[in-house]
């Protein structure tokens, strides 16, 4: 007897309204970066993950479309500069796959609405360090643009940066949004997490290390002109700018509580 093929699988709902790609495009293509010393960083209670595995991750997701239809997924491209270079804030958990800030969306909320929340969880300060946000302007969140889209066709962990052919119902959708970071702005992050700044040349063709999604953020960031600015709010330099400093690598920000049976280091499928 034939199997039926995973895309068959197809859930009794409609897939669910979405925002249009085209919803957050900029005007202007020009992105004002801060330094890392602009910002204040710090942890706050552990935030365990919700599966243990990737096979409980996979399962999960079976649940949800049963139930849902599509998972929505959204995830933050956080970048400020440190000598002038372009570095993106990501997390690393259990010191095993790194993640940008983001999570699926419950699917009776609207998107954006949502995905604010779900950085709020993962980011906020709290404590002693809310203090220091003075306005809640300041720690609103400005999602600046769409850079990708990537779609999850079966319960699999292979995800594509296109709809593949004949797929009509994709298990899951997840989105990047390039988010602007402030001066000023406060974050805290999980003490069971690290919170990373990882330089645009460590990202780029590593998807030994980062996966597929997170290797290619450089290409996604190429189509802006960036402005570096220094600590007195001027800018001093611009892409492409000159050669990269030799004290520029990767930084932890925050966290990194020691986890037992830690994995090898990947990015997330």
């Amino acid at each position: 007897m034939a199997s039926i093929p995973p895309d068959a699988q197809q859930s009794t709902l409609p897939p669910p309204t979405g925002l249009p790609f085209d919803a957050r495009q900029p005007d202007s293509d020009t992105i004002r970066l801060y330094p890392l010393s602009n910002y204040t960083f710090g942890t706050k209670e552990a935030q365990p993950e919700e599966d243990p595995s990737v096979k409980d991750r996979l399962r999960r997701l079976e649940e949800h479309y049963a139930q849902h239809g599509m998972r929505r997924t959204c995830e933050a491209v956080l970048v400020c500069h440190e000598h002038n270079h372009p570095h993106v804030l990501m997390l690393q958990i259990a010191n095993a796959f790194f993640k940008l800030p983001g999570d699926y969306l419950p699917p009776d909320q609207d998107e954006l609405p949502a995905f604010k929340n779900r950085l709020n969880d993962r980011l906020a300060p709290t404590g002693s360090l809310s203090t220091r946000a003075p306005t809640a302007e300041s720690q609103d969140w400005d999602i600046h643009s769409t850079l990708a889209q990537w779609y999850r066709p079966n319960f699999e962990t292979f995800m594509y940066p296109y709809l593949p052919p004949h797929t009509t119902r994709p298990k899951e959708c997840k989105k990047l949004y390039l988010i602007r970071l402030p001066p000023g702005k406060v974050l805290s992050v999980p003490k069971n997490m690290k919170l990373l700044a990882v330089p645009l040349f460590e990202l780029y063709d590593n998807t030994a290390r980062y996966g597929p999604q997170l290797s290619a953020l450089p290409h996604y960031l190429s189509r802006y002109r960036w402005e570096f600015v220094d600590e007195e709010g001027k800018v001093v330099a611009w892409t492409p700018g000159g050669s990269v400093d030799e004290r520029v690598g990767t930084k932890v920000l925050a966290g990194g509580e020691k986890a037992a049976g830690d994995e090898e280091v990947r990015g997330e499928e």
